[in-house]
């Protein structure tokens, strides 16, 4: 299939598509006419890449996840590189939430000490 087929059947934009070939998520073969040439494995491809996109990985974040379906892997997540990048993007967020607790105490302690009686039951 030509890149606007697959643009049109995964929700992605040409120019999307062509960043992913770019960054060798996507290996696009060249037709005799020159036009890229994708199959149905790419659709694979981009749907994993976008539900991580999604979720807050980086582009970079999704090669461990292409490279193991490329191998033949039944999910993106099925190989020890990609597992490592979920723990670290884990980690990642376990620290952003500590931070917006630490955060949110320190504006309620700034409320409280402004205005004794402007919280709410259950609300500090």
């Amino acid at each position: 299939m030509r890149i606007g087929e697959l643009a049109g059947r995964t929700g992605v934009s040409t120019r999307s598509l062509r960043y992913y070939e770019q960054h060798g998520l996507l290996t696009a073969r060249r037709g005799a006419n020159g036009y890229r040439e994708y199959t149905e494995d790419d659709i694979r491809l981009v749907a994993e890449i976008r539900s991580l996109l999604s979720v807050g990985f980086t582009l970079e974040d999704t090669r461990p996840f292409v490279d193991c379906l490329r191998a033949g892997h039944g999910s993106g997540g099925a190989c020890g590189d990609s597992v490592a990048v979920y723990r670290r993007k884990l980690a990642e967020i376990d620290d952003e939430i500590r931070v917006l607790l630490a955060r949110r105490a320190e504006v309620a302690a700034q409320l409280g000490e402004s205005c004794a009686g402007c919280f709410f039951k259950g609300e500090r």
